[in-house]
């Protein structure tokens, strides 16, 4: 398999080549494979935005400890989960079934019945972790299509969603930023791209029933 050595290509990079950047083609790719990513319902209850304006990038660079790779990455994924429960958004999902698959919105109707049903009954608290993860399945296609693209990535929790929040105007379009993505080029003088990769083994981490 071509994708377990895409796997043991990539690491969590920690120091960026700045002079580097992502061809448009490929943006495009890694766009669509965030796309393509799966999600409970099919809802896809979040948004993605790609930070590649330099000031922007010094801001958050500020919001997140002074991590060089906010600054020295090409582009900067910013993985945004919606903060409020509405059902406008599981309409849309619904209205968006019935003309792409050609079904009729009556016939969706228990579906989406269940769905409002199922997310109705979560506590604030169980919505806003279930809303987070969401967020995670996508950022997991993002990092598998850079490995195979051969563009290094690093998954990072490591920043004050408040201030991402309050730089990136996300407050006041319902939005929270949940996970963060710099993607771009490896440097040369990153020599965390030497150290072999410590996982549990087969053994350890699975057990067959």
């Amino acid at each position: 398999m071509d994708l377990l050595e895409d796997l043991k290509w990539r690491y969590a990079t920690k120091i960026f080549d700045a002079s580097k950047t992502i061809k448009e083609g490929d943006l495009e790719k890694l766009k669509e494979a965030v796309q393509l990513s799966v999600s409970s319902y099919g809802l896809q209850l979040y948004k993605v935005l790609i930070i590649k304006n330099k000031e922007l990038k010094n801001r958050l660079r500020e919001a997140a400890w002074d991590q060089v790779q906010l600054t020295d990455a090409s582009h900067i994924f910013v993985f945004c989960n919606y903060t409020e429960r509405k059902n406008e958004h599981i309409d849309e999902y619904i209205q968006a079934t019935s003309q792409i698959q050609g079904t009729p919105l009556e016939k969706l109707n228990g579906y989406s019945n269940l769905i409002k049903n199922s997310l109705s009954e979560k506590s604030d608290s169980a919505w806003q972790t279930w809303s987070e993860k969401q967020t995670y399945l996508a950022l997991s296609n993002l990092l598998t299509a850079c490995a195979e693209l051969k563009i290094d990535s690093c998954p990072m929790e490591g920043f004050e969603q408040e201030k991402f929040n309050a730089i990136l105007g996300l407050d006041q379009k319902g939005l929270n930023a949940a996970v963060i993505a710099p993607v771009g080029y490896r440097s040369t003088k990153d020599h965390t791209q030497f150290r072999t990769k410590v996982r549990k083994t087969k053994d350890v981490l699975f057990e067959e029933i």
